[in-house]
């Protein structure tokens, strides 16, 4: 039997805060009679600018090497629910936690690389209503670096460059002295010869 996949569009107008819950589709079919499973369901998540906005802090304000763990805290102000970190230009979050018995979450990004450089952000799902979300609060950024030269690593480059340096102008002095000591004898020698034809 053929099948052929039909697809139903639904909208939403002027959403509301009713509307934030769970969805999922069924279809049901005649021959032979039948209602399918449930689909996977969706979350509709409504913000509710009546929340405040967590507030957020990091660890490390400046550069931060390769291979560091950044701590990212973020709090509600006790409205308690489950908090969650955003980074800009992803959609979905990062992380969430449920802090039971207060307000307050702390994320942990293990052994940053330059792929986690960016701007960060927390939301939370207020207790009374999971569905609905906060505004995003403010932002934090994180720049990562690439990790520098070992101590001393510089110093010991710019000895290599002068002992190099040294070395070639002794090879240059020794060159000259062989030079100047040939010259002084062929001028010795040239020298002997004049005198000796003027004997004659």
């Amino acid at each position: 039997m053929d099948k052929h996949q039909v697809m139903a569009e639904f909208s939403l107008v002027c959403v509301k805060l009713e509307d934030a819950m769970k969805y999922w589709c069924q279809y049901r079919v005649l021959e032979p009679p039948g209602v399918s499973e449930k689909s996977v369901p969706i979350e509709l998540v409504v913000t509710d600018h009546r929340y405040s906005p967590p507030n957020i802090s990091i660890s490390h304000e400046k550069l931060v090497e390769v291979g560091t763990n950044v701590t990212i805290q973020c709090c509600n102000q006790g409205y308690g629910g489950i908090i969650f970190l955003h980074k800009d230009g992803q959609s979905a979050p990062l992380q969430h936690q449920d802090p039971r018995g207060g307000g307050t979450a702390t994320f942990t990004l293990f052994g940053v690389t330059p792929a986690d450089s960016g701007t960060y952000r927390c939301s939370y799902h207020p207790k009374a209503s999971l569905f609905v979300s906060s505004p995003l609060g403010d932002s934090v950024t994180l720049e990562v670096t690439s990790t520098p030269a070992r101590p001393g690593a510089e110093e010991s480059r710019g000895n290599l460059v002068v002992a190099v340096v040294r070395g070639c102008a002794a090879v240059l002095i020794f060159a000259l002295g062989i030079f100047f000591v040939i010259d002084a004898r062929s001028l010795w020698i040239r020298r002997d010869e004049s005198l000796g034809g003027e004997g004659i």
